[in-house]
């Protein structure tokens, strides 16, 4: 339940049943001694249901007034050390210097939608990854993340951007009515399980999303004059050629794998 006039500026929709706490918290597979970083708690709709389960939450949030609210509500939870509060914007975080390791946690949130993109970069992206990822987005953010995994569907920057590091599952859809203030979209419960750089072993992740965005660089382009760009059209036919791409193929109909097979043989081709 609201507490407090939300800011518009900080994207806040915060939860007012409980039902969606549980389905974040399945989705994430929470269960007793998990460590969860919580981004945005707000009022501690997810937190209780978080804390319910026997999970150590570290929530990080931005709004004073929220911290406040916070911590009269779980007062004895902060005593007994099963919650810890960080006033932060988890953008701009070092999760390094909270102590957290990699793989040794969670994240279990209902982020601000304007922060999607952001988030998901620095969780998935960064020196410090969580084992698993569950975000409630935007329902249209979640479907175009997941529509084509193996349903052979039009590939995206962002599907394949969280298909590089793990497994992105389209959970369910969260209707606008399960917020307050309502917002305008419905939502939806998308995880990345199995989070790992299990791909990133002869090349690194910035050489990767150079390579990737370099081939979206125009949706109405073809792969190849994408990347003609930075790299010699002669060398790029060779190339698709002994991957067995079609010299007309466009950014969108290449899956992760064969991919990660271009951006392997393109290097050192500049």
């Amino acid at each position: 339940m609201e507490r407090f006039q939300t800011k518009k500026s900080l994207g806040q929709h915060f939860l007012n049943s409980a039902v969606v706490p549980r389905w974040l918290s399945d989705a994430g597979e929470v269960g007793k001694g998990d460590l969860i970083v919580e981004i945005g708690p707000g009022t501690g709709a997810l937190t209780r249901e978080l804390l319910a389960r026997g999970a150590k939450v570290l929530a990080l949030e931005a709004d004073h007034r929220a911290i406040e609210v916070l911590e009269s509500e779980f007062s004895l939870e902060i005593a007994a050390g099963q919650l810890s509060i960080v006033h932060a914007d988890a953008r701009k975080l070092d999760l390094e210097s909270l102590g957290l390791q990699d793989h040794s946690f969670k994240v279990v949130a209902n982020i601000p939608y304007y922060l999607t993109g952001q988030l998901f970069r620095s969780f998935l992206e960064g020196p410090v990854q969580p084992s698993q990822l569950v975000f409630l987005v935007q329902k249209e953010v979640a479907k175009r993340a997941t529509e084509s995994i193996g349903k052979g569907g039009k590939e995206s920057l962002l599907s394949l951007s969280l298909q590089a590091f793990g497994r992105p599952i389209y959970v369910r859809e969260v209707g606008k009515g399960h917020f307050t203030p309502m917002p305008k979209v419905d939502s939806a419960i998308i995880a990345v399980a199995e989070v790992s750089r299990k791909r990133f072993k002869s090349y690194t992740t910035k050489e990767f999303f150079e390579i990737l965005h370099l081939g979206f660089g125009s949706k109405r382009k073809q792969l190849i004059g994408n990347l003609s760009k930075t790299y010699a059209r002669e060398e790029l036919l060779k190339i698709f050629q002994n991957l067995g791409f079609s010299p007309d193929v466009r950014a969108e109909d290449v899956s992760i794998d064969r991919w990660l097979d271009l951006v392997e043989a393109l290097k050192g081709k500049r």
